[in-house]
């Protein structure tokens, strides 16, 4: 495992990080990755810790603080070894964001109490509306206080676009950006968000770099999903759309026949320096053992980089009609209307 320095402080983190949304579990409508077994959890947790994966990503809202929950339970006696990031601002998946210091700090005690700690190594906005970001002066301080208390190590923002992350750059004294990244989706490179974390040594955490399991290789037409999952909430062409991209980007994978397609997905990300890590989602040991080669193979290759931004450009990440930006409609008129 090889590990890259997080911003401008002095931590280093695993290339390779353990996304916690899954082991989670469910929560309330499609917002999970389905039923989890916490027994498989926890083992893959130690799995991951035991081959030198040292960053582990979670937030209040996983499973309703479960995935906390479990991290707090597995890491308790080695909390020295592990790096934790949580995250505060949302207070569930059915109710509005609150960026009030109030929520924020109930947030973070809960999330304290529940990963059994009493510090966290990253805290994350976890995505702050842009109203928050221009009006940070209260945050900002808040954050400082807590550093200075021992109580937050460094600082970051988990955006929903590339464009939401450069604004966070410019807003925030951020140490990290988490945003997603992979080989559908290179808007973090198209917007200009690569470009701006390096002039400013702000470090990427690059989501979804499997691209919700699509560039496993292992999902098609056919593959159905939990009605708790997440991914059921999305229409048929974007789930043909991912399908069919995959295909096309995995296409690139000529020279790297003795390698599984999600390290080629996850060494891809870590072909740019500014990303310090990736952090894909993982439910079992076997997806450890996986995940955890690609920091060994290193990045690719010049040319096979310029391969994949030219079949890049004929895949499309997004379908304009889906269905899951129609829900996500319903759920903002329903909080303008709270």
């Amino acid at each position: 495992m090889k590990y890259r320095r997080l911003g401008k402080t002095e931590i280093l983190v695993s290339e390779i990080g353990f996304g916690a949304w899954g082991i989670g579990g469910v929560s309330k409508g499609a917002t999970s990755y389905g039923p989890t077994n916490d027994s498989s959890s926890i083992k893959a947790l130690n799995c991951a810790l035991d081959n030198g994966i040292n960053f582990f990503d979670t937030s209040n809202v996983y499973g309703r603080g479960h995935s906390e929950r479990i991290i707090g339970k597995t890491f308790l006696k080695v909390r020295d070894r592990v790096l934790i990031a949580t995250k505060v601002g949302l207070i569930n998946y059915e109710d509005p964001s609150d960026f009030s210091i109030k929520n924020l700090s109930i947030s973070l005690q809960g999330s304290l109490r529940r990963l059994k700690t009493d510090y966290v190594d990253l805290l994350q906005l976890h995505n702050p509306p842009t109203y928050i970001m221009q009006h940070n002066h209260d945050i900002l301080n808040w954050v400082d206080q807590l550093k200075t208390k021992g109580v937050v190590r460094a600082f970051g923002v988990s955006v929903k676009s590339p464009q939401e992350g450069i604004r966070a750059i410019e807003q925030f004294k951020a140490d990290s950006i988490q945003v997603n990244f992979n080989l559908l989706d290179h808007r973090a490179i198209d917007s200009g968000l690569i470009k701006s974390s390096d002039e400013k040594q702000v470090s990427l955490i690059a989501r979804t770099p499997l691209c919700f399991g699509f560039l496993s290789g292992k999902l098609n037409k056919d593959t159905r999903f939990d009605k708790q999952d997440h991914r059921s909430r999305w229409s048929n062409q974007q789930i043909d759309n991912w399908i069919q991209g995959s295909r096309k980007m995995l296409s690139c994978k000529t020279n790297y026949s003795s390698q599984t397609n999600s390290q080629f997905a996850l060494r891809f990300c870590l072909s740019y320096p500014q990303v310090t890590t990736v952090i894909p989602g993982i439910l079992n040991e076997l997806e450890v053992k996986e995940n955890i080669k690609a920091s060994d193979l290193g990045p690719l290759e010049a040319n096979q980089i310029k391969m994949i931004q030219k079949s890049y450009q004929e895949v499309r990440f997004l379908n304009e009609d889906n269905n899951f930006k129609n829900i996500q409609s319903q759920v903002l008129k329903k909080y303008r209307n709270s």
